[in-house]
């Protein structure tokens, strides 16, 4: 099992850039794919970005290609999420799980949940 905490969140205006951190306990944490999600105010949760197991195949949401970035280190138990050219759409609360990846923009969560970290983008 894989328990997510996440961090580094905050308030930042448009244009600026935030590195998120997920940091997951539980010895099979690399025989996992992990994957961001975000959920606005009123809204559902969504899926943001997914990385495999060996950190080489990536999957996004259309809305966050070419400014979001996700990486990993399976010896530091880590999933990151680089956010430049923020916008005030991408004010949200962001979770971090282990995932199923669909495709190359699609992940399901397959983990519970961590606390968040909110992100808010100023216009």
């Amino acid at each position: 099992q894989v328990q997510p905490v996440e961090s580094g969140g905050g308030l930042v205006q448009a244009g600026g850039s935030l590195r998120l951190s997920c940091a997951a306990s539980g010895r099979t944490f690399s025989s996992y794919a992990m994957g961001w999600f975000r959920q606005a105010p009123g809204k559902e949760r969504e899926f943001v970005a997914a990385v495999d197991w060996n950190g080489r195949t990536t999957a996004y949401v259309d809305s966050v290609k070419g400014r979001f970035i996700i990486s990993r280190d399976n010896a530091k138990n880590t999933v990151w999420l680089q956010m430049d050219s923020l916008k005030p759409e991408d004010t949200a609360v962001y979770y971090c799980a282990a995932v199923s990846m669909l495709g190359f923009n699609k992940a399901i969560p397959i983990s519970s949940w961590g606390q968040g970290t909110q992100v808010t983008v100023s216009s």
